[in-house]
């Protein structure tokens, strides 16, 4: 093929110096705009950089000329006459469009478009053949290929469409490819659970959460549906009525199991969708409220307390104001009365301030606390109180026996007040053991549900009628105590909604059991 002067724009050869002259008269660039079926006229911008990998030069010479009659735009051109030209050209990313002979020698432009398309080349390559071949040009097609254009059917105006849809094909495919990574990095990173479905709600594709919250690995997901997942028979069938109408769900509370039998308080949000071949799927978010549904319980049981502690308030302001009298009147008397008569008013004064400390200890035990939750580990807690009762351990050389799991024990508390309620187990534990032969035993025992904190001491024990009542305000074995200290750890515990329990048996020990539920 005889070689034609490139009309508009510069030709080279990658890596290898000028092939031909740049144009000498002036031109307007432009660009393309992938999103018009035109070329803009109007805008200013560099050359249109083009690749050419073709073994026959006299070929490449025909394409660049075609290329180059192409109107209101200025082109770059390099050429390749080898594969492994190609290749490296590829690699650099340097072109906006690529065209690529399918004879190169031992290997075809068919190998050398999956290599570019396997290391992720961005812009458009278009595969060129001698001939007629519908095979090659499916092959292309499915190997990623932007067209196929035939050598000898080449001219100027197919060259111009094949470029403009190229550049706009790989301009809407890049798009795309970005809305596919932004929301691909939404599915993978959220907190909740994000999975698509059948109609049936069978898991096709779950997140990273799904396989967190629930246990199970993807694999074994994919096997269940949500209604296989969920705890109770009323629940499924309002699910089910619901889906069944196809009616779009919205925060719709269920209880899900997870693989080792814990309940899950959810939110279940789905929409019926279809993809771009006509099948029908679900898409949904499951959102885990398991704690915020426990701080909303303990927020109750505190509000509970607090109207508890304003009754207990407005009676000890009632009280205290004849009481108030009274003490006034006893002073008086006191001045006039005989001596016989002293001892009964003294009586009298004992008992009215009697009644007035009673009534303070009352409102001190009683007072509200503003509850500050947060999930923090059992053994923490354990850890903290100890330090705060290891000097009474030291002095009374107490044995301390220690039995916490590594794995955290997580719990809903609040930390000051759990520690306050520990504290007072473990200082009458301290006390209730004889010096030097006091042993003192914690441990931290978990399962689906519950945390179990048990303390135990080889102390003096207790009777089974001191058992029953050990909880009640103003009860106490000690000779000085004012039995307030173990009621306050039944209020704080009641708080967190959680359990607790003693055991004792006399001059052999007492046990404590907390129990609270699992996050």
């Amino acid at each position: 093929m005889k070689n034609k002067a490139p009309i508009v724009g510069t030709v080279s050869k990658a890596g290898s110096g000028s092939l031909a002259l740049s144009r000498t008269e002036q031109i307007r660039e432009t660009v393309v705009d992938p999103y018009s079926n035109h070329l803009d006229s109007t805008k200013t911008s560099s050359f249109l950089r083009v690749l050419i990998v073709e073994g026959d030069e006299g070929d490449f010479n025909l394409i660049r000329d075609l290329i180059n009659d192409i109107q209101d735009q200025a082109f770059e051109i390099e050429w390749c006459s080898n594969y492994d030209e190609g290749y490296t050209a590829i690699l650099g990313g340097n072109h906006d469009i690529y065209f690529i002979d399918y004879f190169l020698g031992t290997r075809t432009g068919m190998d050398l478009l999956r290599q570019a398309i396997s290391r992720q080349c961005a812009s458009p390559i278009v595969l060129l053949t001698g001939e007629v071949h519908q095979k090659i040009d499916l092959e292309a097609i499915r190997a990623g290929a932007a067209d196929h254009l035939i050598k000898s059917e080449i001219t100027r105006d197919k060259l111009d469409r094949c470029i403009r849809y190229s550049l706009e094909r790989a301009a809407t495919l890049k798009t795309s490819l970005a809305n596919v990574r932004k929301f691909r990095t939404i599915f993978e990173h959220s907190k909740d659970v994000i999975f698509l479905s059948t109609d049936e709600l069978i898991f096709r594709e779950v997140n990273a959460a799904a396989i967190q919250l629930f246990g199970y690995t993807s694999d074994e997901l994919l096997k269940f549906s949500i209604y296989d997942l969920m705890i109770h028979p009323e629940e499924v069938a309002y699910l089910k009525k619901r889906m069944n109408s196809n009616q779009e769900i919205i925060d719709l509370p269920i209880r899900l199991r997870t693989r080792d039998n814990k309940t899950k308080s959810c939110m279940l949000s789905s929409t019926f969708e279809v993809d771009s071949f006509g099948n029908h799927y679900i898409q949904g978010i499951i959102q885990d409220i398991s704690v915020l549904k426990k701080v909303e319980e303990i927020r109750i049981q505190s509000e509970k307390l607090e109207t508890k502690a304003v009754v207990i308030r407005t009676l000890s302001h009632e009280i205290r104001n004849p009481l108030h009298n009274i003490t006034l009147a006893l002073g008086y008397l006191k001045i006039e009365v005989s001596k016989e008569n002293l001892e009964f008013l003294n009586v009298i004064e004992r008992n009215s301030k009697r009644i007035n400390d009673l009534i303070n200890q009352l409102m001190d035990s009683n007072q509200y606390h503003k509850m500050n939750l947060d999930v923090i580990p059992l053994q923490l807690v354990i850890n903290d109180t100890l330090k705060k009762a290891e000097d009474q351990i030291t002095l009374r050389n107490i044995k301390l026996k220690l039995n916490l799991p590594k794995k955290d024990a997580n719990a809903l508390v609040d930390r000051e007040r759990l520690e306050i309620a520990f504290l007072n187990v473990i200082v009458n534990a301290i006390d209730a053991m004889a010096p030097d032969k006091g042993e003192l035993s914690i441990s931290i025992t978990s399962d689906n549900d519950f945390h179990k904190v048990t303390i135990n001491d080889n102390g003096c024990g207790m009777s089974e009628d001191s058992t029953l009542k050990v909880f009640e305000p103003y009860f106490t074995t000690k000779p000085k105590g004012l039995g307030l200290g173990l009621a306050t750890t039944y209020a704080i515990v009641q708080s967190h909604k959680a359990e607790i329990d003693v055991s004792s048996v006399v001059n052999e020990g007492t046990t404590f059991t907390f129990k609270f539920p699992s996050i």
